[in-house]
């Protein structure tokens, strides 16, 4: 058994106040004798414009709002998945970057969102990820030492081939820190991820940016850790916070061993 704790922003565009809002919530984690503390997707920033991101963001290495974060994990002795970064990879590049820190704070593994939000939903609300990022090309997981997590972000949920690789290959939790839009939230989250966990007998860990930006744009909030059975355990609706869960491996393995859906035909 561990505890697992799931971090819910509304981030703006400065890395310093994204940062102390990020450790007061990790601080309140750790009051709750948690393990691993995962935050949501764009949690240092939160924009679009690339070329403000080009100006401001940097590489990995120099990211102000990574290292304060290694430095939390540390100091705490927790692990930490920050849910994504924006890292410039070169002079004209930016990748949605997912980074797990161990409880040294050291990089262990990071993974590029591979799937970029391309949609028209409405007349007025358009995204476009594909001009500001570029895509990533590589599945990654990682062994903790409660099992493996497979890592992706927000719209990745909406490829299941994704995650059945990631649970095939012996994961037993599947990390999805996302910033949905209030529009599709409202329809699909809850569904999509009670999905992915029943389909791939995974504890689902989705921590979630929620509420209204600086810049106009409303996401859904509502970060849920679901069991592989499809429980939500426990959910934050729309304000800032954080959900903390005991999270059992046994069950995700037990499910499998009834229901063997996941074999290899």
């Amino acid at each position: 058994m561990f505890k697992v704790s799931c971090i819910q922003l509304k981030s703006n565009n400065d890395f310093i106040y994204n940062l102390k809002k990020t450790e007061k919530l990790i601080q309140k984690a750790i009051k709750q004798n948690t393990d691993f503390i995962l935050t949501p997707e764009a949690s240092s920033i939160f924009s679009l414009d690339k070329k403000k991101l080009l100006k401001i963001c940097s590489s990995m290495k120099n990211d102000i709002y990574l290292n304060g974060i290694r430095k939390l994990a540390k100091k705490f002795k927790i692990w930490i998945l920050v849910g994504s970064i924006i890292v410039k990879i070169s002079k004209n590049k930016l990748v949605n970057r997912s980074v797990l820190i161990d409880r040294n704070g050291f990089i262990k593994t990071y993974y590029d969102k591979m799937n970029m939000y391309d949609v028209k939903l409405s007349k007025k609300e358009k995204y476009f990820e594909s001009k500001t990022f570029s895509p990533g090309k590589k599945i990654k997981k990682y062994k903790l030492p409660w099992g493996k997590l497979g890592l992706s972000i927000c719209y990745d949920l909406r490829f299941p081939n994704l995650y059945r690789k990631l649970s095939q290959s012996g994961c037993l939790f599947l990390s999805i820190p996302s910033a949905f839009t209030d529009t599709t939230g409202k329809k699909h989250w809850h569904s999509l991820l009670k999905a992915r966990a029943i389909e791939n007998f995974c504890y689902i860990f989705a921590p979630a940016q929620g509420g209204k930006h600086y810049n106009g744009r409303k996401t859904y909030g509502h970060s849920l850790i679901i069991s592989p059975d499809g429980e939500i355990l426990k959910e934050l609706k729309k304000k800032e916070g954080v959900i903390t869960v005991d999270i059992n491996p046994t069950l995700a393995k037990r499910l499998r061993k009834i229901i063997p859906s996941l074999k290899k035909n």
